[in-house]
């Protein structure tokens, strides 16, 4: 059978308060960006889990030497926020990875043609192989922001297997193309909408999420 692309849609009632609260349009900017920030904060302690390689190790409490599972230190982590929507879920996200790396990718829709253009690229030449790597993009629409990041990624020898994907809002037409050409992809998103409208925002959706976080 061949490989397919793994959405998970996490039932937790905290990740369901927070999207609620940023689909709101009543919701103000401030509290927008906090809302965004914690679902940053809980999608990926989500998508960590059972993902982190671990080592066991012996420490010694106050009382005794003990059994520990710790995460391996030399296993290089990085987070890719595609900005800048995905700032808003960077904080978040810090505060579940603290030492990870972070390597900002800038890119920009066309509102007429949706064709993006990359306007900043803070990524390394290469990663490392056994590198892994969670990309932040709040919205998966029409599907070019996340091919454009994923072919940037695919060209510094990144392994596809180790990357995770983490968005609020996803879309059919963003999920059929990541399948499509990349399909041992796992996504982690707080919903999935029924689709996109003529100007490729997602329905319901969010909004402009870059908009509504940063009041620009």
């Amino acid at each position: 059978m061949p490989p397919q692309l793994r959405v998970y849609v996490p039932d937790h009632p905290l990740i369901k308060h927070w999207l609620g609260v940023a689909r709101d349009v009543n919701t103000p900017g401030v509290l927008f960006k906090t809302a965004m920030s914690e679902l940053g904060r809980w999608l990926t302690y989500e998508a960590t889990r059972y993902w982190f390689p671990t080592l066991e190790t012996t420490v010694n409490s106050p009382l005794a030497p003990c059994q520990a599972t710790l995460i391996n230190p030399q296993v290089p982590i990085a987070v890719i926020p595609i900005l800048r929507a995905g700032l808003s879920l960077l904080d978040g996200a810090q505060t579940v990875l603290p030492v990870a790396s972070i390597y900002h990718l800038g890119l920009v829709r066309d509102e007429e043609t949706l064709e993006n253009s990359c306007y900043l690229n803070k990524l390394p030449e290469k990663f490392a192989p056994d590198t892994q790597i969670i990309i932040l993009e709040p919205m998966l629409a029409t599907g070019g922001s996340i091919m454009r990041a994923m072919a940037e990624i695919a060209q510094r020898e990144a392994d596809i297997s180790l990357v995770r994907i983490i968005s609020v809002v996803a879309a059919p037409p963003a999920l059929q193309q990541l399948n499509t050409h990349y399909p041992n992809l796992n996504v982690y998103t707080a919903i999935i909408d029924e689709g996109i409208n003529e100007q490729g925002y997602i329905v319901p959706g969010l909004g402009d999420a870059g908009d509504r976080a940063f009041g620009t």
